[in-house]
Order: C-alpha cells, then structure tokens, then sequence
C-alpha cells in the first residue's frame, strides 16, 4: 500500500496507508487528519480538502483540471502548491507523498 506523510502546521507528521486508487482525502478522512474537513464528501466543491504538496512532489502529479483551479481560488491561502485532496488518487507511483496541511483549516 503506498503511504501518504501529512505534515500538520506545527510540524508534527502523520503517516497512513492508502488504497492504490484511494484519493488523498478518503485516506485522510478514513484516518481522521487534522485539518481535512472534506465537507462535499470529494466533489470538488467546498475546498476543505485543500492541501499543499511538498515541493519534490509537485512535478510528479496531474496538473489539476479547470474545476480543481477554480475551486482553490476560493481556499484559504492558496499558493503555487495547492491542491484539493480529492483530485489526488494514490498509485504506487506516490508512494510516501508528502502533503501540507494549511493552518488556516483548523
């Protein structure tokens, strides 16, 4: 199982496995991480899934779409890393993602 390591705003890391096709919001959800609300249940609506990816992983996701785009102009805080959790699907490919947690989503 590939694992994703949610980093929370004081440092503190959280590492879980996840299902090979599982979206980094269902993993985070299922496993209660701080801070991944995930209000629309992964319809990407709300933005409450909102994370930012580490640096060294960037390059190696799918750009996000239009409707990931305009959902993260509404974040809190967005930057060049944001993304939504829910467009995210784990594959071994990602195996031990790093992902941020905003502080502004507690």
């Amino acid at each position: 199982m590939p694992k994703i390591i949610f980093v929370q705003p004081d440092g503190n890391r959280q590492t879980i496995d996840a299902a090979d096709g599982q979206t980094i919001m269902e993993a985070a959800t299922t496993n209660l991480v701080p801070g991944i609300v995930a209000d629309c249940g992964g319809g990407c609506s709300c933005a409450t899934c909102h994370v930012y990816v580490d640096p060294d992983w960037v390059a190696r996701l799918t750009p996000a779409d239009e409707i990931e785009e305009a959902m993260l102009e509404g974040a809190i805080d967005p930057n060049e890393r944001s993304r939504l959790s829910c467009q995210l699907r784990m594959s071994d490919a990602l195996d031990g993602i790093v992902v941020h947690v905003p502080a502004a989503q507690f």
